[in-house]
């Protein structure tokens, strides 16, 4: 179980080093990260977050390449972060391993699932990390209890399927990306749901996040490009239980003083995809009687959304809950056994969503256009929240979340200070395949919105 001298992010501590030369040139030498506890690592058992997952599978055999490419990129390992249970939550909660400390506001939810992962990049315990990733090297590993060395994290991976990266990253005050499905390996990751999991990292700052991206995406450094245009969804931000002009002046005055203020474009997001996704009408958006806290198009989007989840999760996972029956923690258990449980049918419907919503955007965005929307609609919900208070929060962040999960799109999530002395942050999304782009223009964008940020919240004082 983690402890309170790394904030309770650490499931297992230990040092894997890289085998290249100490005089070699990495694009990430120097760099220290962790990794979710759902990615396999050659002669350990992948947890997933539950101890009778982990009583009842064997030690992995096979290395995540993900992982691998990062160590191969120069970085070292410090060991495997919690996670909440299966992945199947946004909380950042875990009754076995306890909950991660958010650093940022302690008496708030970190987020997760990849909690520990965002905690550990938030608290300085390392430079990077990734959601779902494995760790082996095939070659010289020097492995060390991390407490005995004084080294601390560049970096973590993570897994994203539903927000498991953005949501911590928004909490906990730091950038999170999730890249375009598909483009990052998800080999040796436990499955949630193949269709909308990724892997995805969290780092403190951007130069960081876009070198690990480089990594990860095997891409080649490339002068950035000035995005055509901005689109501002003025529907999504209106679901925010803070003033929006907090987060959209910040985003706004930053893009005027870089690129101009004539790129600056505002949409009605709900109504572009009510228009243009014509297989939504077979899904109904769940607590509409609720009009304030929902754009019924996006509240439909997060209805197709789960039931892709739900069915994928119970293809992939359903037979070992039904014959273990787990011991789960409060809320997941519900979810677990809903899915177990479930009789989704017409899948194929979901599919269809995905496939219109992809053009749709792309259509909307262009080669180098991009979307802004907020990461999640309010401040982190408090530790030891009623159940009831955590699902409507849930519900209300799905209608956003659900928008890059079923376009297969990249996003990143951005810290732009804080707002009563809680994170705030506002995503950036970018078509699918533009995660080089992306990052170059995070990269571009972060110094001025950090200059932004500071007068925004000198003006609320």
């Amino acid at each position: 179980m983690a402890g309170e001298s790394d904030y309770g992010a650490f499931t297992e501590k230990f040092i894997i080093q890289p085998s290249s030369s100490p005089d070699q040139e990495l694009p990430l030498k120097g760099l220290t990260f962790a990794v979710k506890d759902i990615f396999d690592m050659v002669g350990y058992v992948t947890g997933f977050g539950n101890p009778d997952w982990a009583r009842t599978h064997s030690a992995a055999t096979t290395t995540a390449p993900a992982v691998l490419a990062v160590l191969s990129g120069g970085a070292t390992c410090m060991g495997r972060t919690v996670m909440d249970e299966m992945a199947y939550s946004i909380n950042g909660e875990n009754k076995h391993y306890g909950t991660p400390k958010n650093i940022c506001s302690p008496d708030r939810l970190p987020g997760g699932s990849s909690s520990g992962s965002a905690v550990a990049v938030g608290g300085m315990l390392v430079d990077f990390s990734l959601g779902e990733l494995c760790l082996y090297y095939k070659l010289v590993v020097f492995i060390f209890l991390l407490h005995k060395l004084d080294q601390k994290v560049s970096f973590v991976t993570g897994t994203d399927t539903g927000g498991s990266v953005r949501v911590p990253a928004s909490y906990c005050g730091i950038l999170g990306f999730r890249p375009s499905h598909g483009v990052v390996s998800t080999t040796g990751v436990i499955p949630l749901a193949q269709s909308l999991d990724t892997v995805g990292w969290f780092a403190r700052d951007a130069d960081i996040l876009n070198r690990v991206g480089r990594v990860l995406l095997q891409l080649p450094e490339v002068e950035p490009m000035k995005p055509t245009h901005i689109t501002i969804a003025e529907d999504c931000f209106q679901l925010l239980s803070i003033p929006s002009h907090r987060v959209t002046s910040v985003l706004v005055k930053s893009v005027e003083k870089l690129f101009g203020g004539h790129i600056v474009k505002y949409a009605c997001l709900g109504d572009y995809v009510k228009d243009n996704v014509p297989t939504l009408k077979h899904f109904k958006g769940e607590r509409l009687e609720d009009q304030e806290y929902n754009v019924a198009p996006l509240a439909a989007l997060s209805s197709a959304y789960r039931r892709l989840e739900r069915y994928e999760f119970k293809n992939n996972h359903g037979g070992w809950v039904s014959t273990v029956k787990p011991d789960l923690g409060p809320g997941i258990s519900e979810r677990v056994w809903e899915a177990v449980r479930s009789t989704d049918e017409n899948i194929d419907v979901c599919h269809s969503v995905k496939t219109e919503l992809r053009a749709a955007l792309t259509a909307l965005l262009g080669d180098h256009g991009i979307l802004a929307i907020p990461t999640v609609p309010g401040l982190p919900p408090k530790l030891q929240s009623e159940p009831s208070t955590l699902e409507t929060f849930r519900f209300r962040a799905f209608s956003l979340l659900s928008i890059a999960g079923m376009s297969s799109f990249c996003q990143v999530s951005i810290p732009l200070g804080t707002y009563d002395n809680l994170a705030v942050s506002v995503s950036l999304l970018a078509k699918h395949g533009s995660d080089g782009f992306l990052l170059n223009l995070v990269e571009t964008l972060y110094g001025t919105l950090k200059e932004q940020t500071d007068i925004a919240q000198e003006l609320s004082y």
